[in-house]
């Protein structure tokens, strides 16, 4: 039984992260372990793995766990045998952060191979739902959880070329919407988080696959992104830390911008935000332009 009261957000908590062997992954174990979570990271390569959990074991307190275990998040038998293990090591998992995640097929949707996309979409969607469909029966024995799924600029604007990408982007922050509805009562919180324009091995993706395959406009971008630095890591896994933590109870079913949105002072409005569909995908009518035809 774990002794560890240590200080912090996430003090004597425990989570799932998955996809954490690189990029906002892995900095989002590393906040989770500084704020005081124990942690189960998963990944698809176990030498990364490997690697990743020996870097982050180096300096965990007294009480802490960091445990990981090879996962698919896409392969259902695996998604089980990862949430079975949690439980073996954990006592109860009070976080899932959902963040495994590819860009798929760059490409037009008529030329790009059709099962690399429909791979992209049981990666990107389908595996974070499933992942929710196996923790989530957990989590309401226990009455409290918090849900936490990485979104994208795929979910609120078009991306030509990477329709497999956006498509699943906007799939998953509506299933959060509605997930976070179905879960109310149980006292679990579900959000999305928008990190930025981060310079991962995603973003390297798009470099390698030249304007040809993505598209003048977005190689361009991603050029500018190179030159800029990025939005970084930080910050993202900062707010993945305010969602996990007791002090965002109560705010549910939003997508949240780590770059651009007001996190840390969303608790002084959470009335506002239950009574809003601020932080929502909603419908854009004539009328919300000024047109009124």
């Amino acid at each position: 039984m774990r002794t560890y009261t240590g200080d912090g957000p996430l003090a004597d908590r425990t989570a799932i992260i998955t996809g954490a062997s690189h990029g906002l992954g892995y900095e989002i174990a590393r906040r989770y372990l500084v704020s005081g979570a124990s942690i189960l990271i998963c990944a698809r390569n176990a030498a990364d793995l490997t690697r990743a959990t020996d870097e982050l074991s180096q300096g965990v307190k007294k009480g802490q766990q960091v445990a990981s275990i090879v996962a698919d998040i896409s392969n259902a038998e695996s998604v089980e045998a990862l949430v079975n293990f949690a439980f073996e090591k954990f006592e109860k998992v009070d976080i899932l952060v959902n963040n495994a995640g590819i860009y798929g097929p760059k490409g037009s949707i008529d030329k790009v191979s059709w099962k690399d996309w429909v791979d992209s979409i049981n990666i990107n969607l389908l595996g974070s739902v499933g992942m929710c469909r196996a923790i989530v029966p957990r989590m309401k024995a226990c009455g409290y959880g918090k849900i936490v799924q990485l979104s994208g600029g795929g979910a609120t604007s078009p991306l030509p070329n990477l329709s497999a990408y956006a498509v699943a982007k906007a799939g998953i922050v509506g299933f959060v919407e509605t997930l976070a509805l179905e879960l109310v009562e149980y006292g679990i919180d579900v959000n999305a988080l928008a990190p930025g324009a981060l310079n991962t091995r995603l973003f390297d993706e798009i470099l390698s696959a030249g304007p040809e395959a993505v598209g003048e406009i977005f190689y361009n971008k991603a050029l500018e992104q190179r030159a800029s630095g990025g939005s970084g890591l930080e910050k993202g896994a900062e707010l993945a830390v305010f969602l996990g933590s007791g002090e965002s109870d109560g705010i549910s079913g939003k997508l949240i911008s780590a770059i651009w949105d007001p996190w840390r002072d969303l608790p002084e409005h959470r009335t506002d935000l239950d009574k809003s569909d601020i932080y929502t995908l909603r419908r854009i009518v004539p009328s919300d332009r000024g047109m009124n035809w």
